[in-house]
């Protein structure tokens, strides 16, 4: 049977737009923060794009990764445009706050504590990763981002310059989608990375960790808490309940984040060099209850509290990276592109940073440049970023978390350097700010010396403080109410403050570390490669 002119032409139209919907300039591998926020931010920049977003899940489930930090408030509330949102949904966070305790502690009074005196100065939120998760995703789509959900890919071919090529199953069917850029933010799936092999496990950095969400868990700035510790209830001006929570002990913390309606998020980490997780002996909540317990402040705040039901998790050798963050057609963000420790709420800001980065990258491209330069310099500002981020901050941490004069020096140098050579940037240069990661910079070099060395000296203090039986001798009794730290400049002189107190540690005690052998990591070496 023949068809008509205006039939065929229907027919051909068909067959056109099929072919279309199959063909992208950007594919979105995962629609959780990092994709959604890549995908938007794509469109947004350059609405000629066709982006497709490609989400196996029909609606999201909570997940860790719920506090924001300076640099990641700023990302999702002046980048992405979220501010509303946040306030209307979320949590205004405090900051963060850490609390020690020893043999003489007995009560949630007695624990030694560090936290800001006042109100945050800059914004950041305690997130419920569901909620905005689907937001972000939202907005993606209702920018013009084609959204394939519930889709799963399957498999996936790079060609150099080319077009990648993406197989996705939707509905049952299996297809292949054409494109020049690949984004994967598959998360610890990982995508690309295993499937290419570039995938790495972080072999100096052995943590594990459980997590759950509770029901029931005591308010901090409650009446029933004030009521019976009054002079605690009073010491600071803030709230202490929307901050992060820090609870530690030898080798291990836990984070305490309060969510929106009620629910608390509660996680263990620990490093399985000096901490073993018990393997049997009932439930992941069953377990962690009778572990944190052990801590007069975790037992006072889970006196009344129930695990959410089918909410929990345990995740071992938490750190890895990839040793290929992305190539012409290519990129990897957030969790796809690495993992390091959540101490310090640093996922955030490593997915602000690789999604800024990549959607600068395919901007370039866009615009006709020569990819081979970009995409080298690419690599080696992330390659180099994760190695001197996690060697300035993370590398053998956990042998002086569970002393609070140690993590008192530490977490200020830390804090301070933050304020004045990371979160500056976005807000003097704006989006600008985001584009090249911590530590890449030869501007940094120095803070990277600098970061890395007293790290590793306190890591050695706390050991020989182990040998001695002193560790966390200081963790009953004292408290530590930061001011806060600014963007201005002058708050430099607080960091030269604490750099005299650390050289009085050195000379008062330090000293007997000085010419001691570090018990030996294997080298992460392949994160030094450009």
């Amino acid at each position: 049977m023949l068809l008509s002119r205006s039939r065929l032409d229907d027919f051909e139209d068909a067959v056109i737009i099929a072919i279309m919907q199959n063909e992208y300039d950007v594919v979105v591998l995962g629609g959780s923060l990092a994709g959604s926020s890549a995908a938007l931010l794509l469109k947004r920049d350059m609405p000629h794009l066709r982006v497709a977003l490609v989400e196996r899940c029909d609606h999201f489930s909570r997940r860790v990764g719920e506090a924001t930090v300076e640099v990641s408030g700023y990302f999702v509330s002046r980048v992405l445009g979220l501010t509303h949102h946040l306030n209307e949904y979320h949590l205004n966070k405090q900051g963060m706050r850490f609390w020690f305790a020893n043999e003489q502690t007995q009560t949630l009074a007695d624990a030694s504590e560090i936290g800001g005196r006042y109100q945050v100065r800059l914004p950041s939120w305690q997130l419920d990763r569901s909620v905005f998760d689907e937001e972000v995703i939202a907005r993606a789509k209702a920018a013009g981002v084609d959204l394939l959900r519930p889709a799963q890919f399957t498999d996936a071919t790079l060609v150099p310059g080319g077009m990648q090529t993406v197989t996705i199953k939707e509905d049952g069917a299996t297809r292949e989608l054409t494109t020049r850029w690949i984004i994967d933010a598959s998360g610890i799936a990982c995508f690309l990375a295993r499937r290419n092999g570039w995938w790495q496990r972080n072999t100096g950095h052995p943590t594990a960790s459980a997590w759950t969400r509770w029901r029931g868990v005591k308010d901090w700035d409650g009446l029933e808490l004030a009521e019976k510790f009054p002079q605690w209830a009073a010491a600071p001006h803030t709230i202490r309940h929307t901050a992060t929570n820090h609870i530690v002990g030898d080798g291990w913390w836990s984070w305490w984040i309060p969510l929106k309606g009620g629910d608390m998020s509660i996680g263990v980490v620990m490093d399985q060099r000096l901490v073993d997780w018990p393997e049997q002996g009932g439930t992941i909540p069953e377990k962690m209850r009778a572990f944190l317990s052990q801590h007069p402040v975790a037992k006072e705040m889970l006196e009344h509290a129930e695990p959410v039901d089918g909410d929990a998790h345990w995740r071992k050798n938490l750190a890895y990276f990839s040793t290929t963050f992305c190539g012409d057609g290519f990129s990897l963000v957030g969790d796809a592109a690495a993992f390091m420790d959540p101490l310090y709420s640093p996922g955030m800001d490593w997915i602000s940073f690789t999604v800024s980065a990549t959607v600068e990258l395919i901007k370039k491209q866009q615009a006709g440049e020569a990819m081979d330069d970009p995409v080298a310099a690419h690599n080696a500002a992330f390659s180099q970023s994760y190695a001197r981020w996690f060697e300035a901050i993370y590398k053998d941490k956990y042998e002086y978390l569970g002393d609070f004069e140690l993590v008192n020096l530490a977490f200020r140098l830390d804090l301070g350097l933050y304020y004045l050579g990371i979160v500056s940037q976005p807000f003097k240069f704006g989006r600008d700010g985001l584009l090249v990661p911590p530590f890449a910079s030869p501007k940094s070099d120095f803070a990277w010396h600098l970061m890395r060395t007293y790290n590793r000296r306190i890591a050695a203090i706390a050991r020989e403080r182990r040998q001695r039986g002193v560790l966390g001798k200081q963790n009953t009794g004292r408290r530590m109410l930061i001011p806060g730290f600014t963007l201005d400049p002058k708050d430099g002189k607080i960091v030269v403050k604490l750099l005299l107190e650390w050289l009085g540690l050195e000379l008062r005690e330090g000293w007997r570390s000085w010419w001691k052998t570090a018990p030996s990591t294997q080298p992460v070496a392949e994160l030094k490669t450009a």
